[in-house]
């Protein structure tokens, strides 16, 4: 199973950014899905973003296209969100996802079935 480490959260005033990275432990990375999701308190687990091997697909939730983006670089196994625009309801426990078999779009969890333990990225109003 692949091991992900996240790096990158804290806290920032509203209207800022951040940028989230994750590295993977598997060299076969460059043939996975990789995905964004993120835990609000007291709510559940949501989809923020994915994507593909090549990363020629992207994928968003509503509440972040235009802000958010998604990227990857297979050379050094590791996958990045770049945040902008950040807002309160941004507050979450961030985690990286992996889709070894591909990323399954439709799917609750996009095929993710390996997660990193998570970083906090605060939003202050």
């Amino acid at each position: 199973q692949v091991q992900l480490v996240e790096s990158g959260g804290g806290l920032v005033q509203a209207g800022g950014s951040l940028r989230l990275s994750c590295a993977a432990s598997r060299r076969t990375f460059s043939s996975y899905g990789m995905g964004w999701f993120r835990q609000p308190p007291g709510k559940e687990r949501e989809f923020v973003a994915a994507i593909n091997w090549s990363g020629n697909n992207k994928y968003y939730t509503n509440s972040v296209k235009g802000r958010f983006t998604i990227s990857r670089d297979n050379a050094k196994y590791t996958v990045s969100l770049q945040m902008n625009s950040l807002k309160p309801e941004d507050t979450a426990v961030y985690y990286c996802a992996a889709a070894p078999r591909g990323l399954r779009v439709g799917e609750a969890n996009y095929g993710m079935d390996s997660w990193g333990k998570g970083t906090l990225v605060t939003v202050s109003s």
